[in-house]
């Protein structure tokens, strides 16, 4: 019965595990798509240097991220076809420079994270995306002698519900890394 006493008094005072929080790292944090061409052929390309941050805690499984996407950063490997789609015609990067992905629940599955439930907010128009976890993990980063956590996420978005006027169906995949914060 002491041993429980104490115990109770020790969770009161400690409290909760509170979310770490991180920060992206934007050298390991894409957002790259690909989509139908006319049925003849897929075009890819990627948005790079991402920013923002990484809410996350393990113990409570509970977690958000907020991710930001410049257009400017847009690259398909051909400059050319980068600034057509700059253009009115598919991102309207003048009026609407960047992209924005916002969690609402980070769902797991066996202990692992498992979807990330959140909006994407492209054109100034906010949808519902669910990304799936190909793969997630947090470790001792030797080199910048932090906590990094990260991972591999995709989705299947139909780019119509924003705007576009094609593709049908787009593949989107995310990899994010991030620091933990120093406290």
């Amino acid at each position: 019965m002491k041993k429980l006493l104490c115990t109770a008094l020790l969770c009161t005072c400690i409290g909760p595990a509170a979310a770490a929080s991180y920060t992206l790292d934007p050298h390991h944090t894409n957002a790259r798509f690909a989509a139908d061409h006319h049925e003849t052929s897929t075009n890819t390309g990627g948005f790079y240097l991402l920013e923002g941050k990484l809410q996350f805690d393990p113990v409570q499984k509970t977690g958000t991220v907020d991710i930001v996407i410049p257009l400017a950063k847009l690259n398909s490997g051909n400059p050319d076809f980068d600034q057509h789609l700059k253009t009115a015609d598919f991102f309207h990067a003048e009026k609407f420079p960047e992209m924005r992905f916002v969690s609402e629940e980070f769902l797991f599955k066996d202990g692992r994270l498992n979807k990330i439930r959140g909006k994407l907010t492209i054109f100034d128009q906010t949808r519902p995306v669910t990304l799936k976890a190909k793969k997630f993990n947090c470790y001792f980063n030797e080199m910048q002698k932090k906590e990094t956590c990260g991972g591999d996420f995709t989705a299947k978005i139909k780019p119509t519900q924003w705007g576009f006027k094609a593709p049908a169906e787009a593949r989107l995949a995310i990899q994010v890394e991030a620091f933990k914060d120093s406290e």
